[in-house]
């Protein structure tokens, strides 16, 4: 029996937000760490993110990342990116053409901040940004916080890298593989445009 998104545009967008919504929580959902693909014509780069918010009112989801990642640069001259999906137990490929902005230092990251926890914090007290070259294999760490010892307060220090990147939606593509025979549609938020695609 196929399942109720098989040929259904509403159940498919339905279907799409459910999985989405579930990944902001739930850490073994395989929709929790998409690909995300940014650059301009003659540099660009994946990277495996994690997703950290989904709204389907404003059509966005957004991720954190470190205000000195190479990827804010790229994103500051092109903001349109990509993000792929891939649950291989549904069998369903979601592919999002979106634009980014890049928050920091504002209300926005205020918030993610306040939520995030303590252990997530680690990886913006680095020293030196994310793809920096070293002479030694390095955590990037001073050694003192090279281990969970740090308080609250030494992690506030590292709010200053923090960013939440916002992605707006303009496009979703939904590929869903079926042995009775594969299933796939594009979603044009921007134009309200639904259409059905050969696999």
């Amino acid at each position: 029996m196929q399942p109720a998104y098989y040929e259904n545009f509403d159940e498919i967008k339905k279907k799409i937000w459910l999985m989405l919504d579930d990944a902001i929580s739930n850490r073994a959902s395989e929709f929790r760490i998409p690909t995300f693909i940014c650059g301009d014509q003659s540099d660009f780069d994946g990277r495996i993110v994690v997703l950290r918010k989904s709204d389907q009112h404003n059509n966005t989801v957004q991720f954190h990342s470190d205000i000195r990642s190479d990827k804010i640069e790229k994103l500051k001259k092109n903001p349109k990116a990509a993000m792929l999906f891939y649950d291989k137990e549904e069998k369903i490929q979601v592919r999002l053409k979106i634009e980014c902005v890049v928050n920091h230092n504002n209300d926005i990251t205020k918030e993610s901040w306040s939520k995030t926890q303590h252990i997530s914090r680690k990886c913006y007290l680095v020293d030196n940004g994310p793809g920096s070259e070293s002479e030694i294999p390095t955590s990037g760490l001073k050694p003192e916080l090279d281990n969970f010892d740090y308080t609250k307060e030494q992690s506030e220090e590292g709010y200053k890298n923090f960013t939440v990147i916002q992605c707006k939606i303009k496009f979703i593509e939904w590929l869903y593989l079926a042995a009775k025979g594969h299933r796939r549609a594009r979603f044009d938020l921007e134009n309200n445009k639904d259409t059905w695609l050969v696999p």
